[in-house]
């Protein structure tokens, strides 16, 4: 009988950005460069250790409405004379729109996050889990 191999296991969740595939520019590149460089280091990772138990995956989300985000829609409606609702508008129309009409909120990406780490996923490993609400169109 062959002896059996201890395996360690465990799971690595990056949390990189749809910046990565969408730049803007204007305000976001060097952001964009470190997500994009986080993606490739985790895709590299995931090659090296899964064979040894340890999971590797990417989560990568699109805008997401936490504390910092609101004040950023409430500011840019604000300048604009437009309120709220005017800011959330013109951030979704600079990402090229998001096709459910809304940012995600912190609390989804968490719930990905949580059932990619669980023992549910124990068979995904080395994969990109976008949570943008349609931002980037997939294939």
């Amino acid at each position: 009988m062959p002896a059996m191999v201890a395996r360690r296991s465990g799971v690595v969740v990056h949390v990189t950005s749809i910046q990565s595939r969408l730049p803007l520019p204007e305000a976001t590149t060097a952001y964009a460069a470190a997500k994009a460089a986080l993606s490739t280091y985790s895709k590299s990772l995931a090659r090296e250790v899964s064979p040894h138990g340890v999971r590797v995956v990417r989560v990568s989300p699109g805008w997401i409405e936490t504390e910092a985000a609101i004040e950023l829609a409430r500011r840019l409606g604000d300048e604009s004379g437009g309120g709220m609702e005017e800011g959330r508008r013109r951030i979704m129309e600079s990402l090229g729109g998001i096709p459910i009409g809304r940012p995600s909120s912190p609390e989804e990406v968490a719930s990905l996050i949580a059932f990619l780490a669980s023992d549910r996923a124990a068979s995904i490993t080395g994969t990109e889990h976008i949570i943008d609400g349609g931002t980037i169109p997939t294939v």
